[in-house]
Order: structure tokens, then sequence, then C-alpha cells
């Protein structure tokens, strides 16, 4: 527009011209600034529902892993009752047949496995203890402690037959105590159990020899009573 034309305008209509130059200008810087906060809030929209997205994919992973992990945990606990059953039927048949009712079995069953071997039995000692005492498993732990002599060989071969006998021994120590003319000492230490007797064996138990110290020379120390 020339200086010419701008002169020929009117006054008023130059202002108004003015004012709503000034009123669009405004409008478009409004909806700019609306536009940009609009896309501000866009994309922290998109931020939050990614984070969120991804919070609620590791707590659907987390859950599976814990469901997982109880499942590993509860299966040694499946069928838990028959197992105890099982066991404890285990038990009653091991108690039976290995372990013996009174000392006088041990004794006897010592000498026998002495004089298989060619090896002598000499001074002997031992005691007793309860064991599970108030359970339907309770024990007596008889303690041994013997000393042997003979050869080498048939003191290693009354051992061994010890350890591989029906009759339950636990060997706890040897020790040489000494050698002359080819004769070897040892020290034995031995354990075994003593369980509850049943039926007929109660009544045998009481006629035995009340005490297995006079059949090994031996005696009883440690506070336990013998059988």
């Amino acid at each position: 527009m020339t200086v010419m034309t701008r002169n020929m305008l009117p006054p008023n209509l130059t202002e108004r011209t003015r004012a709503l130059l000034t009123r669009l200008n405004i409008y478009y810087a409004g909806i700019a600034v609306l536009a940009l906060v609009n896309l501000y809030l866009l994309i922290h929209i998109g931020f939050a529902w990614q984070a969120a997205t991804g919070q609620n994919d590791t707590a659907v992973e987390q859950q599976t892993i814990a469901m997982k992990t109880a499942e590993i945990a509860k299966k040694p606990l499946e069928g838990l009752d028959a197992k105890l059953a099982q066991a404890t039927t285990d038990a009653n048949a091991f108690y039976r047949q290995r372990l013996p009712f009174a000392d006088s079995e041990v004794v006897g069953e010592l000498g026998v496995l002495a004089k298989k071997q060619g090896v002598k039995l000499n001074q002997g000692a031992y005691s007793s203890a309860p064991v599970m005492t108030g359970s339907a498993g309770a024990l007596t732990e008889l303690r041994m402690d013997y000393s042997l002599s003979g050869d080498y060989r048939p003191l290693m071969l009354f051992i061994n037959s010890l350890e591989r006998d029906k009759m339950f021994f636990l060997i706890r120590g040897v020790s040489l105590t000494g050698e002359q003319s080819g004769t070897v000492g040892l020290r034995l230490k031995m354990v075994t159990y003593l369980r509850p007797p049943v039926g007929a064996e109660d009544a045998e138990k009481n006629v035995v020899a009340p005490s297995g110290d006079a059949a090994v020379g031996g005696s009883s120390t440690g506070g336990g009573a013998s059988r």
C-alpha cells in the first residue's frame, strides 16, 4: 500500500485494521501456545503410559516367578502323610531286624564274632543313655569300650565283621595299645542301640542274665544300668 493510498483511507479504518491485526496475532499466538501445551501433555502421557505398562509387565513377571517358586517348594511336601507312615514302617522294621532288646544279646554277639575270628576280648566297659525319650522311636544308646588282643589279620577281620554284622554296630574309635611277640593290643570304642522288647521278648529279657559284664570280664560305667 502506497503512502498516497494510506493517506486516502479514513483514519478510523486504519485504526480498525491495526486493531484487527493485533487481535489476530494474539489469537494465533494463543493457538500456538495451546498447541505446544497439548504436545507437551501428549508426550508426558505417552511416557506415563509406557512406564505404567512396563511396571505392569514387571509385576506380572514377579507374580509368575513367586507362583513357580511356591509350586517348586510344595513338591517335597506332596504326599507327606504317606511318606511319614512309610518312614515309620521302615524304622520299625529296622529296629526289629538290626537292634537288640537286651545288652546280653550284644555281649553274646561280640563273643561269637571274637571266637569266630580267633580274637581275645579282654576288659570291657559299657554305659547306656536314653535317646528320643517320650517319642514312638525311643531307644537306649549302648556305648562300649573294649580292649582286645590277637594277631593283626584276625583283629582286622573282627572289626570288619562288626561292621557287616546283622546286629547294628557303629565303631567310633580304634587305637593301638601295644604289641608283644606278634600279638597286637587294640582299644575299640563302639555303639549300638537297644529297642524296647516286643511281645514274648519282654519275658525273655527278664530271664536272661541281668548283666553281661561277667561274660566278658567287663564292667558297667557311666551311670548306665545294664540289662
